[in-house]
This record gives C-alpha cells, sequence and structure tokens, in this order.
C-alpha cells in the first residue's frame, strides 16, 4: 500500500472521494441537472444509505453543494477532483491502447484502478508520450493539464432518421461485450455512419459504416454517439 501512496499526487484525496466526485460530474453532466442519492447509488452499486453518509463528508469539505429536494451539485473545488481523475483515467485507457497495445474492451477496467495512483509528473509524461491528446480511445474528450473539458454536441444514434449520416464519434467504455462486438465488425470511432432504414415495431437500424452494411439495434444504437454531417460542416464554416 505504501508503494501505491507514493504514487499518488500530494494534493489528491481518497480513492473514494474521488469516486464519488467523478460519479457526481458524470450524473450531472448527463441530466443537466442535480444528482439524486438513489440515482448516485444506483450508479457506484451501493445504498442510498452509505451513500448520503458520504455525501455528507464531501459537503463538509467543500466538495458539493444541496440543492433542497433534488440532490447534489459539484462546486467548483469537486469539479476539479472529478475533471483530474477524468484526465487520469482517459489518458491511462489510451497509453494502454496505443502503446502497450491492449484491447479497447479491456482497458476501463484497468484505469478505474489506475486513475487514483497516477502522480502529476507521470501523469504530463504520458500526456507527452501520446503527444497531449484531446480524445480517448472510445471518443470521450480528454480534459486538458489545465483540467478543462469541452463537450461537443452528439446525437444517440437511435434518434437519427432514415437517410441522416455523420460520424461515429463516441460510446461508452463501461460495457466490454459491446465494444467487442463493434470491434469484431470494424465499428470505431471515426467511421461515416448512414442511416438506411429502420425495421418496424421498435427494431433494429439499417446503417452502413463507411460503406459496409450492418443491422444494429437495441441499446448499442442508444450507446452510439453520432457527429451530424450539417453539425460538422457548421463548424468548419465557423473555424
Amino acid at each position: 500500500m505504501a508503494a501505491k501512496e507514493a504514487l499518488r499526487s500530494p494534493s489528491s484525496h481518497s480513492t473514494a472521494i474521488e469516486d464519488y466526485c467523478k460519479a457526481v460530474y458524470v450524473l450531472e453532466t448527463r441530466l443537466d441537472e442535480a444528482v439524486s442519492t438513489n440515482a448516485l447509488a444506483e450508479r457506484l452499486g451501493l445504498t442510498s444509505g452509505s451513500v448520503s453518509g458520504m455525501l455528507k463528508k464531501l459537503g463538509e469539505s467543500g466538495l458539493i453543494t444541496h440543492v433542497p429536494y433534488r440532490g447534489v451539485r459539484l462546486t467548483k473545488k469537486g469539479r476539479r477532483v472529478a475533471l483530474e481523475v477524468i484526465r487520469h483515467h482517459r489518458l491511462l485507457e489510451l497509453f494502454l491502447t496505443e502503446t502497450l497495445q491492449m484491447p479497447w474492451d479491456r482497458v476501463h477496467a484497468e484505469a478505474e484502478v489506475l486513475e487514483h495512483f497516477l502522480s502529476d509528473e507521470l501523469e504530463e509524461l504520458i500526456a507527452a508520450k501520446l503527444g497531449h491528446p484531446t480524445i480517448d480511445p472510445h471518443g470521450d474528450p480528454i480534459p486538458s493539464a489545465e483540467l478543462e473539458l469541452q463537450e461537443h454536441a452528439t446525437h444517440s444514434l437511435d434518434k437519427l432518421q432514415d437517410g441522416e449520416e455523420g460520424t461515429f464519434v463516441r460510446i461508452s467504455d463501461s460495457d466490454p461485450e459491446m465494444l467487442r462486438y463493434l470491434s469484431e465488425r470494424g465499428i470505431r470511432p471515426g467511421g461515416r455512419v448512414h442511416v438506411l432504414g429502420r425495421q418496424p415495431f421498435g427494431g433494429p437500424l439499417e446503417v452502413s459504416v463507411d460503406g459496409e452494411a450492418h443491422t444494429l439495434g437495441g441499446e448499442l444504437v442508444r450507446a452510439m454517439r453520432i457527429e451530424l454531417q450539417s453539425a460538422a460542416v457548421a463548424g468548419e464554416a465557423l473555424a
């Protein structure tokens, strides 16, 4: 344990506090509202009672604020803790895939452990080795060294209409089987996606990815995030 603690940045908090701040950040960003105790307990796989106790500790540490009858939000201090852990996690995932050639469906679990024990010096060495990247292997943006995070507008593939097209840019790293399924079919972030049609009664989507036809449905198309072609063109026009 002493060896692991030696790797920890002197300003870091405990593993549990970092995990809570990260979870609140993810839920707060996704829901665009205060995070309830129940939602946080479900994400962390804990009981509401144990979560309530930790939230009290985070509040006393100035990492969260309570929104009456709604839940909690991160303070500026709490947000920085969350973004530091997220930066570690996503840099580690990219390092494991690009440098150690680990499959993208296995890096999440490794990064979940290592993210808590990365010193500032090692973080910078990894970032420099990778060329100071801005996205991880799953398309998630990597916070900058200044802990700033640029999120881009994307749409769930499930929400696209027939004939719409765009670029597959992002997918959650938390489901290894889903990632393996995509990898086996050569579907990766950066692929051009064109919606060909939808089977009736809530059936799967018929799509082409880089010109190859695929039938994708259910949870998978809800998890895949697409940058629409029109949005990409508009962004280039503004540049």
